[in-house]
C-alpha cells in the first residue's frame, strides 16, 4: 500500500470521525432542547398555579382590611350587595357543600357500579361502546346541564315526588351535577380496576370465588387507591361547578342545609358579581376574591386528603 493510499484512508477516517462527532453533538443539542421544553412546560403549570393563588391572596388582603376575618368566617349573613352589607361566608359554603353532597350521593354509587360492570362483567364490544358515550357526556357544556336541571329535573321532582318543591332549589342542581361527574368517577375507577393484575383474579377463581365475589373482595380493594382518586376528582369537579347552580339553585345566599330550599354557592356568587354590576376595586368586588380563596382552600384540603388516602391504601394493598 502506497503512502498516498494510506493518506487518503487516514483523511477518510478522520472525516468519518468528525461527521460522527457532529451527529452526536447535534443529537445532544436536540435532546437538551427537548428537555428544556418539557421542563418549561412543567414549570409553566406550576407558575400559573402560583400566579392564581397570588392574585387571590393579594386581592383578598384588600377585602380583609375592611372585613375582619372572624366576621367573615362566623357571620351567618352574606349580603355584600345590600346597603346593610354583611360578609359571612357560611351561607355560600353551606350551599356549596349541600349541592356537592347531593351530587356525590348520585355519582359515587352509580359511577362505581358502572366502573365495576365495565371492568369485570361487560363484553369487550359493550365496553368499547359504552365508555366513549360516558366520556362524551363529560363534553356537554355545563350551561346545557343548568337548563336541564331547571326545566326537566326540577319539574319532574315536583310532579312525581315533591309537589311542594320550589322552582329554585339545591336538590335538582345537585342531581344534575352528580350526573355530570359520573364520567369522571366511572372512567378513572374503571382504569384503576383494569390495572389490577390478572393473576389476582385467577387466584380468586382458583379458590372457588364467583366473578362478583372476585370483583367485590379482590379487584375493588386492590384498586382502592385509584377509586379514591376518582372520588376526589369528582368532589373537586362538583365543588367548582358554576353554571348549573347559577341557573337552577336560585342564587339566594341563605344558611340552610335543606337541599329542597334555594341557596347560593361560592361559584354562583362569583358569577353574579362578575357580570359588572359593581365597580372594580370596591369591597363588594373584592369579596369575590375572598370567596374564591375559600373555594381554593377547600379544594386543596380535599386534594391533600385524597393524596393521604391514596398513599395509605396503596401501602395496605
Amino acid at each position: 500500500m502506497t503512502s498516498l493510499e494510506i493518506t487518503q484512508k487516514a483523511v477518510i477516517l478522520d472525516q468519518g470521525l468528525k461527521l460522527r462527532s457532529i451527529r452526536k453533538r447535534s443529537r445532544r443539542v436536540k435532546e437538551s432542547a427537548i428537555e428544556i421544553f418539557l421542563f418549561a412546560s412543567a414549570l409553566s403549570a406550576v407558575a400559573i398555579t402560583f400566579a392564581i393563588v397570588y392574585v387571590l391572596v393579594a386581592e383578598s388582603f384588600g377585602f380583609f382590611e375592611h372585613v375582619p376575618i372572624f366576621d367573615f368566617l362566623t357571620d351567618t349573613q352574606w349580603t355584600p350587595l345590600f346597603s346593610d352589607a354583611h360578609y359571612g361566608i357560611l351561607p355560600l359554603v353551606a350551599g356549596t357543600f349541600v349541592t356537592t353532597i347531593v351530587a356525590l350521593l348520585v355519582a359515587v354509587p352509580l359511577g362505581t357500579i358502572i366502573a365495576l360492570y365495565l371492568s369485570e362483567f361487560a363484553p369487550s364490544r359493550v365496553r368499547e361502546t359504552v365508555k366513549p358515550f360516558l366520556e362524551l357526556l363529560a363534553a356537554v357544556p355545563t350551561v346545557v346541564f343548568g337548563y336541564f336541571a331547571l326545566l326537566v329535573v326540577t319539574p319532574l321532582l315536583q310532579h312525581t315526588i315533591m309537589p311542594g318543591l320550589p322552582g329554585f332549589n339545591m336538590l335538582g342542581p345537585g342531581i344534575v351535577i352528580g350526573i355530570m361527574i359520573i364520567p369522571y368517577i366511572s372512567s378513572v375507577s374503571e382504569d384503576a380496576m383494569r390495572a389490577v393484575p390478572m393473576h389476582m383474579r385467577e387466584g380468586s377463581y382458583a379458590m372457588g370465588a364467583t366473578r362478583f365475589q372476585t370483583a367485590r373482595l379482590v379487584v375493588t380493594p386492590a384498586a382502592l387507591s385509584g377509586i379514591v382518586a376518582a372520588y376526589i376528582l369528582g368532589i373537586s369537579r362538583a365543588l367548582g361547578e358554576t353554571m348549573v347552580v347559577a341557573i337552577a339553585a336560585g342564587q339566594q345566599p341563605t344558611l340552610t342545609l335543606n337541599p329542597m330550599e334555594p341557596a347560593a354557592t361560592i361559584t354562583a356568587y362569583i358569577v353574579q358579581v362578575s357580570l359588572g354590576d359593581l365597580p372594580h376595586g370596591g369591597i363588594g368586588y373584592q369579596s369575590i376574591f375572598a370567596a374564591g380563596l375559600v373555594l381554593v382552600l377547600i379544594t386543596l384540603g380535599f386534594n391533600i386528603l385524597g393524596h393521604v388516602l391514596r398513599k395509605r391504601f396503596r401501602e395496605i394493598y
